[in-house]
């Protein structure tokens, strides 16, 4: 399908973008010819990524090695790359961090490390592209998770990360609307050969079941996430702002709650 808008040229950013659903968001954009910048923690992942973006059509890219947790390194970051492309039309944050643990278990360390990454990164994230994005008309997109809006067993880190992330994205579109730049979130459903789904949903039978959950009866793919961050980004989505947006099958429809008890589970009989 033709979006409206030539994405040609436009530059991008892609935050967690060497893995995972974000890989494939860098990949997409890479394809319609933006210049594609990721930051993720691992500099080897960085190399090979922006090497691989740019066989993939990108007008140009770079990356830099950035841990989300280091608001300091983050804004230098952003910092450099407006010196390099100018303004920014297109943002992503997706950086993550997640894993499986009951809340009587779940050390203060844990709780935090996932505020940290999730909720914490993706408020420096936007602090540091506000004073270079396009306005008007820059798209910023965060990646969010179901657990922001539903309750699951297992994910108390996640679902109290999440759910701030989202917050966050609402009270952007407010407070940057009049200049132009549109701010929404994007809930993934579950996306095959993701880590977080390995994670989630480990060996097949959990696969399998997590499948029928789906009302469309299929795992999701980065590629359909993807799609969502163009659509947003493009002249079809220029009154689209502070939406919260599942992509999922229809899973948060009522499947997805069904993961928390897998997972619950789980945890009680690895005690």
């Amino acid at each position: 399908m033709k979006l409206n808008g030539d994405f040609a040229g436009k530059t991008v950013l892609v935050v967690g973008g060497t893995s995972g659903i974000c890989r494939g968001i860098a990949e997409r954009f890479a394809g319609l010819g933006c210049s594609v910048c990721v930051i993720s923690r691992s500099q080897d992942k960085v190399d090979t990524t922006v090497l691989a973006l740019s066989d993939m059509g990108a007008q140009d890219t770079c990356g830099f090695s950035v841990d989300v947790r280091n608001g300091d390194a983050m804004r230098e970051a952003v910092s450099q790359l407006h010196a390099r492309w100018g303004a920014l039309d297109i943002v992503v944050s997706g950086a993550a961090g997640n894993f499986p643990a009951l809340a009587s278990g779940l050390s203060d360390n844990g709780f935090g490390a996932v505020v940290d990454i999730d909720l914490k990164g993706t408020f420096h994230v936007m602090s540091a592209v506000y004073p270079y994005l396009r306005k008007p008309g820059a798209s910023v997109i965060n990646i969010s998770a179901p657990q922001a809006q539903l309750a699951m067993a297992g994910q108390v880190h996640v679902c109290a990360a999440k759910a701030g992330v989202d917050q966050i994205t609402r009270t952007l579109s407010i407070e940057w609307g009049g200049e132009g730049v549109r701010v929404n979130s994007i809930i993934p459903g579950p996306i095959d050969g993701t880590e977080g789904m390995e994670r989630l949903a480990p060996g097949e039978d959990m696969r399998k079941k997590i499948v029928q959950t789906v009302p469309l009866k299929r795992m999701g793919r980065a590629r359909d996430i993807a799609d969502c961050c163009v659509f947003l980004s493009s002249d079809l989505a220029s009154f689209i702002t502070g939406a919260v947006i599942p992509v999922d099958g229809g899973w948060s429809l009522g499947g997805a709650a069904s993961i928390g008890t897998g997972i619950a589970q789980m945890l009680q009989q690895q005690q």
